[in-house]
């Protein structure tokens, strides 16, 4: 049972409850304009993990070892600077919220740094890769101080779950068609605004791409309100933020089950434009093929509120992982010439995959719920820090998991692979992506926020609420006889 009873602070807990207006619905022009925050988002994410590594391999001219160690290395610098960026945004107090205004304050940031990763500088390839350090870790700050208030946000617009569910099936509907977008249209406009010259047709297309980013991040902040916050006297140490994230079991789990999953996506997004180039020679399907699985991203993330109506989403979750694994390791025996199987699965991956991102990203604000439950506090762009930077540290490890093994096979980029290079690539793509969705099915048997906790949990903080301080007696209570109680009570005693 939760045994550090002198962190419970039942005064707290009651003012920070969801009041009935946080658990109102949401109306449609909220959920259009949260999730607008996401294709804008997407304008830069969906480039970095399509394109990113095959960018600088092919275009400006890295080894692809030295591009997997670079992703791995600069990702050591978000694990501080996300954390750093939610204790800063859950102590922002200004008339527009805690967090709403970064999305307007890191529009210019965002802008210059995507233009900047993306320029090419004539010099020497030592140079370049200094040029090529900076302006990456410049991109992921950049990304990080306005990502992390966006994520955090979702925590304090509503309080009810199914409402959190929904809002995040509109923000990932909104994710996976700009990226649908990004993945078809990027390679047709750095041709068309390069005209001929590849590297300026990426530092316009990224320029492009920001102001239409921009245009979005205003958008979401007009539309949008926060209705949760902690009550002026509550205190906000850093450390007890951080403190009280390491005990929370069900974030943890969930850290561990983002950075798996990250790792699958991230190695097939990746992977899939040197499938298609050296495997399949057919590089003019890259983006039909990218574009096709984000649209099956996208229905399968509009589909995730009526699924959670039916199934507990960690079961659901279960399910959709299997089925990851299932299909991503049956996409190893696929000919390089049967270009419509290729489809076929990779859409159903893709509405596989789909539910994942809603699923987990409302999981984590319900997380938020349990900190509040158990200890009094409320951090939620802590939390949310937490949560990206286990995105970033994925899709990091997969960048280097690729450079280092393609570089090991003997790849040279532009050129024609040989047979061990090429099998590798098929090997990245589909083998190993199965193996770590394998992994996450486990992972999230473990996590023990239900459906019938969560609403035990939320259910009392609404009676802490209405009829005062309770002490720890009934909270002792709620787990009691369920098979979770023991993996709660033994990770936070």
């Amino acid at each position: 049972m939760i045994k550090n009873k002198k962190q419970h602070q039942p005064s707290l807990a009651m003012n920070l409850a969801p009041t009935s207006s946080t658990n109102s619905r949401l109306s449609l022009g909220e959920k259009v304009g949260y999730a607008c925050g996401d294709v804008a988002s997407n304008f830069y994410w969906r480039v970095f993990d399509v394109f990113l590594f095959i960018f600088y391999t092919d275009v400006f001219g890295l080894s692809a070892a030295a591009v997997g160690t670079m992703m791995l290395v600069t990702r050591l610098i978000d694990a501080f600077s996300d954390p750093l960026m939610g204790a800063i945004a859950d102590r922002t107090k200004t008339r527009f919220g805690k967090f709403r205004p970064y999305l307007l304050w890191g529009i210019i940031p965002m802008i210059a740094a995507g233009v900047l990763t993306f320029t090419v500088p004539d010099t020497t390839d030592s140079n370049k890769l200094i040029w090529a350090y900076g302006t990456y870790i410049f991109m992921m700050l950049a990304y990080t101080f306005i990502n992390v208030p966006y994520g955090a946000l979702l925590g304090v617009v509503t309080g009810d779950s199914q409402q959190r569910t929904t809002l995040t099936s509109f923000r990932f509907i909104g994710a996976f068609s700009g990226g649908s977008l990004v993945a078809y249209m990027t390679p047709e406009l750095v041709n068309y605004l390069g005209q001929g010259d590849e590297a300026l047709g990426w530092q316009l297309t990224m320029l492009t791409y920001g102001l239409v980013a921009a245009v979005l991040f205003v958008i979401t902040f007009l539309s949008t309100t926060e209705r949760i916050s902690p009550p002026a006297e509550q205190k906000t140490p850093v450390l007890q933020d951080l403190k009280d994230l390491t005990q929370n079991s069900p974030w943890k789990i969930l850290f561990v089950l983002a950075l798996i999953i990250m790792m699958t996506i991230s190695l097939r997004g990746s992977t899939g434009t040197f499938y298609f180039k050296y495997y399949v020679e057919r590089p003019d399907l890259i983006g039909s093929f990218a574009m096709a699985y984000m649209i099956a991203l996208a229905i399968g993330a509009a589909s995730t509120p009526l699924l959670t109506k039916f199934i507990d989403k960690r079961r659901l979750l279960m399910i959709l992982m299997t089925i990851v694994a299932s299909l991503s390791l049956v996409f190893y025996f696929v000919p390089s010439d049967n270009i419509t199987l290729m489809f076929i699965l990779q859409i159903m991956i893709g509405l596989a995959l789909g539910p994942k991102s809603p699923l987990v990203f409302s999981m984590y604000a319900d997380t938020a719920d349990f900190s509040q439950w158990r200890t009094g506090r409320r951090a939620t762009a802590m939390i949310f820090s937490a949560a990206a930077f286990a995105q970033k540290l994925g899709g990091a490890l997969a960048g280097a998991m690729i450079g280092w093994t393609l570089a090991s096979l003997g790849y040279i980029a532009n050129q024609v692979q040989t047979g061990t290079s090429q099998e590798g690539i098929v090997v990245l793509m589909t083998v190993v992506p199965a193996i770590f969705a394998a992994i996450a099915v486990p992972l999230i048997y473990f996590y023990p926020l239900d459906d019938k906790q969560l609403k035990k949990l939320q259910d009392e903080l609404q009676q802490q609420q209405t009829s005062g301080n309770k002490g720890l007696g009934q909270q002792e209570q709620i787990l009691t006889g369920d098979k979770t109680a023991g993996t709660i009570g033994a990770v936070n005693a």
